[in-house]
């Protein structure tokens, strides 16, 4: 267990980064910009992913020694594939909660993480034993 200790903080941390970016973003574009919640959730998801796709890349998952261009397409598609169940869970609650947009943004994020670091650990940074 120790051997993934340190994955599991850096993945934390760099998870707890780029969500706060995709939360500020989100937050402002509604409150500043008066866009809708979920059109606002793209442009949160997209500054997002380049900070999250760099910090996984150089700290989380550098010993695998992935190919960059490999691991950035299947990051690509992990963060795709996470982000559109993100935007579904996040309509729904949007429609049904009748919380605070920010308070279900928050929900949403935390319950797309752990899926996100499954497949990013099993697939997206797999080094070049597993490809």
């Amino acid at each position: 267990m120790m051997v993934f200790a340190p994955r599991i903080r850096w993945f934390v941390v760099v998870g707890c980064i780029a969500a706060a970016i995709h939360f500020a973003v989100v937050v402002a574009l509604v409150a500043w910009a008066g866009a809708a919640p979920l059109l606002a959730n793209v442009g949160g998801w997209l500054l997002a992913l380049v900070a999250s796709f760099t910090g996984h890349w150089r700290l989380t998952f550098r010993a695998s020694q992935a190919p960059l261009g490999r691991a950035a397409r299947r990051f690509v598609l992990v963060s795709a594939v996470g982000f559109a169940i993100n935007e579904v869970a996040y309509a729904v609650l949007l429609r049904w909660a009748g919380w605070n947009f920010a308070v279900l943004l928050a929900i949403v994020l935390l319950g797309v993480a752990v899926l996100t670091y499954w497949l990013s650990r099993h697939w997206a940074f797999l080094g070049s034993q597993g490809q």
